[in-house]
């Protein structure tokens, strides 16, 4: 036998009990030992560390039923805290959630500034904060992960991120530096589909998580795991040409899916056609309530070219799943319909396409659920939705 695979062993089984744990939210030793096929001995001894390292408490069940009242085993969600910072143009967003993902604190600090060293400075500042904040549990702050709305590289650090003009960067090993503390960078997309994975659809391997707001972005989870590409760069979507000589982009080329597709181009359209400067969501839905045709036109020319990539996706990927967020499909009437009713080609095949329930609090949600497996340790996480929860 090589030497460690009894302790290998043991942590393959201690992740299978946390995950099963977790996935049920509450369960008896001898469910837990059925689900993960596990012999009760095993169940006892992995549960007792478990105990001991404040990771799981134990229930006495309340029932009406003759007989011993079942000890249910649950996670103790309040053993630590997750740190999820969305870290975007104009502003820094903080969520601190407990172990099952739970919202326990959140807040938005405005940039003025897009100077590296200045941000940098204030992620530190607040980090550390947080950190002193949050010592009352067994843990304190379990893990940090940050989402990146650019491109970020297989090995963390940061290759581009367009509107606030920083090329290989290295925030990961400068926050480590300062702080003594684990730092973990993704890509906004990536970890926006991470949430939808992790609190909304549970029973699905293969999902693509489209968000359209500044740009367009694409999150893809194949077979529970992200899919990077080689270089960590994949899911640049709205990069991609739908109109071959169309309008120029400022990433070089012409006719990307961004200038046709993404909300800030509608919201410049809308503002030119309407005459009026910052538009806002609110006024879009008035005149949409209102029945404008101008508007109608507009949306309806939105949603066509929205097609068109979405078209593309599903060739490329045949998801189970696609998640849509966009605040402009959620305010606009059978939005989901119209879109499947431009996705006619006899090639294309998915299961679900629905628009997401989670957000603009999609990426920073998925930024605490990845700390909480990479704390965990368990292959897949299934946590209870996030936004029902803070109802």
């Amino acid at each position: 036998m090589i030497t460690g695979d009894a302790s290998y062993i043991k942590k393959i089984n201690r992740s299978l009990i946390i995950r099963e744990i977790v996935k049920k939210g509450m369960i008896s030793r001898a469910d837990l030992s059925k689900a993960v096929a596990l012999t009760r001995a095993t169940i006892s001894v992995q549960v007792a560390d478990l105990l001991e390292d404040e990771l799981v408490v134990e229930t006495q069940l309340e029932h009406n039923a003759v007989g011993r009242k079942p000890i249910m085993l649950s996670l103790n969600a309040d053993a630590g805290y997750a740190l999820g910072i969305d870290l975007d143009y104009g502003q820094i967003s903080f969520a601190l959630t407990d172990l099952l993902g739970r919202p326990v604190f959140s807040n938005i600090v405005k940039l003025e500034t897009t100077d590296y060293s200045e941000i940098l400075a204030l992620l530190i500042k607040h980090i550390i904060t947080y950190k002193k904040n949050y010592t009352n549990s067994r843990y304190g702050i379990i893990g940090i992960v940050i989402a990146i709305h650019g491109l970020v590289s297989n090995q963390e650090v940061i290759h581009y991120v367009p509107r606030l003009g920083w090329n290989d960067v290295n925030l990961k090993a400068d926050l480590e530096k300062a702080l003594d503390l684990e730092i973990h960078l993704e890509n906004n997309s990536n970890l926006s589909s991470f949430a939808e994975r992790v609190y909304v659809h549970h029973d699905t391997d293969n999902l693509l998580s489209a968000t359209f707001h500044s740009g367009i972005g694409l999150g893809m989870i194949i077979n529970n795991k992200f899919f990077r590409g080689h270089d960590g760069f994949a899911g640049e979507i709205g990069h991609m040409i739908v109109v071959p000589g169309g309008r120029p982009c400022k990433c070089g080329n012409k006719g990307c899916w961004e200038k046709y597709a993404s909300e800030s181009n509608i919201m410049e359209v809308l503002s030119d056609k309407k005459k009026t400067p910052n538009i806002t969501y609110e006024q879009i839905q008035e005149w949409i309530d209102q029945g404008d045709a101008e508007v109608t036109e507009i949306m309806d020319e939105f949603i066509y070219y929205l097609s068109i990539g979405l078209n593309n996706m599903i060739n490329i990927y045949n998801p189970d799943v696609i998640v849509i967020d966009s605040e402009l499909l959620r305010i606009y009437p059978d939005s989901i319909h119209k879109i499947k009713q431009n996705l006619n080609s006899q090639i294309s095949h998915y299961r679900e396409l629905l628009i997401s329930t989670l957000g603009k609090n999609s990426s920073i949600l998925g930024a605490c659920a990845l700390a909480i497996q990479y704390f965990l340790d368990v292959p897949v996480l299934n946590l209870p939705n996030a936004m029902e929860a803070s109802e």
